[in-house]
């Protein structure tokens, strides 16, 4: 370490040098390119407040001793925060822009890469796994569009269940009410956003975990196409549907940080026109056990669509009910893969809500799992084909509203029984491979609930302007 400047700065100094170099960098570039905001400028979706000031209040957030941000929030990064907010600042002060993140204030779900730092994924057994040897696509990405990542979220353990119960670091509660569960497998994500600890959260979305706390919380909530962003560096639950997608307080910011997460170039987001607009109403499972909030909320969504010009049409897709089982044929299988040589080494570690469903994994023969995929692939196929003449498909994203955290910790039975249900209609998206995003519904004093919207494989643009023309109409 010799000559290394860092034996004689602070570690404030090296940070602020740091932010500098950041800066002097872009304001390079941007003299290079010889024309006013030519760095990748794009939607300033956080509007024009100073990145510093906004971060100073998410801070504030999360130190509240009367919040959630010691449970929703497991590592905060404050200097290196506020070294890139000063960073930010000054750019904006040089009139150059690095994209509609740049100076936003994000979170990032526990299970992603931060190089120097172990990948604990809500888990105890990872708390002092190997460090990172570099950051995750998708932080890398982040970091380069301007992002100020303020904070690590909490979540799951290991990100397998559709509840935010976590023995480990605690549960955070739901912003509506706080003694509820706040949807998983995002929760801190969620919690984070809803409560201003944040302005966008990156979640991952494996059979619903960004969309289920999003319509808990009451917050806008994306699963992407899975081929358009990268799962680099993110802990693996299933290999097979594991998606990487943003939770935000609009559907604007969600298509921003969606655009920089899958390395696309920023785009306008036009909300689409309603009177053309052709959405299918899923009959079937999705529909039945509605809790009454939920029933009445979606009927009034509904509704007010129908009157600002939407066609709806009924559509009969008995194929969809079969997709928690296969859910559940792939990802204790594929997540014992991950897992079993920890399973078996420490299984006392790890939750045993968690250890007993993942275990199962172990005794499914290969020709059942090969079965499975292969079912699964016949059946997206099937219901691409049924998309066709569709802009979307629009239901409850969840059936029923936030469990209270108390009823999930009596027993493994009475935990299923919330979380089975709570993760039903979410994963259709997931198991036939396509986009889908929640929107919270228009509250009438009740707990949140979530509008889905599920589209296409590959039609996110189509289904963000969908979201942005219906989000105006069902939260007027």
């Amino acid at each position: 370490m010799a000559g290394d400047p860092r034996r004689y700065l602070s570690r404030r100094k090296f940070i602020a040098r740091l932010a500098h170099a950041a800066t002097a960098a872009a304001m390079t570039m941007h003299a290079a390119s010889g024309a006013p905001g030519a760095v990748s400028p794009g939607i300033n979706v956080v509007g024009r407040r100073l990145a510093r000031e906004r971060l100073e209040g998410a801070l504030a957030r999360i130190a509240d001793p009367n919040g959630e941000g010691a449970r929703a929030c497991l590592t905060v990064y404050t200097d290196a925060a506020r070294a890139a907010a000063d960073a930010a600042d000054a750019r904006q002060r040089a009139g150059i822009s690095l994209g509609p993140l740049d100076g936003a204030i994000i979170t990032i779900k526990d299970l992603f890469d931060v190089a120097g730092e172990p990948t604990r994924a809500g888990s105890k057994i990872l708390a002092d796994a190997v460090r990172a040897t570099d950051d995750a696509t998708v932080v890398r990405r982040l970091r380069a569009a301007g992002a100020v990542i303020v904070a690590k979220t909490n979540m799951a353990e290991l990100a397998f269940w559709t509840l935010g119960f976590n023995r480990h670091y605690g549960t955070p509660g739901n912003p509506a009410n706080r003694l509820r569960d706040p949807g998983g497998s995002s929760s801190g994500a969620a919690v984070a956003v809803a409560d201003g600890m944040c302005e966008i959260a990156i979640g991952s979305d494996t059979g619903g975990s960004t969309r289920i706390p999003a319509a808990f919380c009451g917050v806008v909530g994306f699963k992407p196409s899975k081929f358009r962003v990268p799962t680099a560096g993110a802990l693996p639950l299933s290999y097979t549907l594991d998606s990487i997608g943003p939770l935000a307080k609009t559907v604007a910011e969600c298509a921003a940080s969606d655009a920089v997460i899958a390395g696309e170039a920023p785009w306008l987001l036009e909300p689409v026109s309603l009177q053309s607009l052709r959405l299918g109403i899923p009959q079937g499972l999705v529909l039945t056990d509605l809790d009454a909030t939920v029933s009445m909320r979606f009927s009034e969504a509904t509704t007010l669509l129908s009157q600002a010009g939407v066609k709806f049409s009924d559509e009969v897709f008995s194929s969809l009910d079969v997709a928690g089982r296969l859910i559940g044929g792939i990802v204790p299988s594929e997540s014992y893969s991950v897992h079993r040589e920890r399973l078996a080494a420490q299984p006392d570690e790890f939750d045993p809500y968690v250890r007993r469903p993942m275990e199962t994994g172990r005794d499914v023969s290969a020709a059942d799992y090969i079965a499975t995929i292969r079912e699964r692939a016949a059946l997206v196929r099937a219901v691409d084909g049924r998309l066709l003449d569709l802009d979307a498909l629009v239901l409850p994203t969840v059936p029923i509203v936030a469990p209270t955290i108390a009823e999930l910790s009596g027993s493994f039975e009475a935990f299923l029984a919330k979380s089975l249900p709570a993760g039903r209609n979410t994963a259709i998206a997931n198991i036939c491979d396509l986009c889908a995003i929640s929107i919270p519904c228009r509250r009438g004093g009740g707990l949140p609930v979530g509008l889905m919207l599920v589209a296409r494989n590959g039609e996110d643009r189509k289904l963000f302007r969908i979201a942005a023309a219906v989000e105006r109409v069902i939260n007027a």
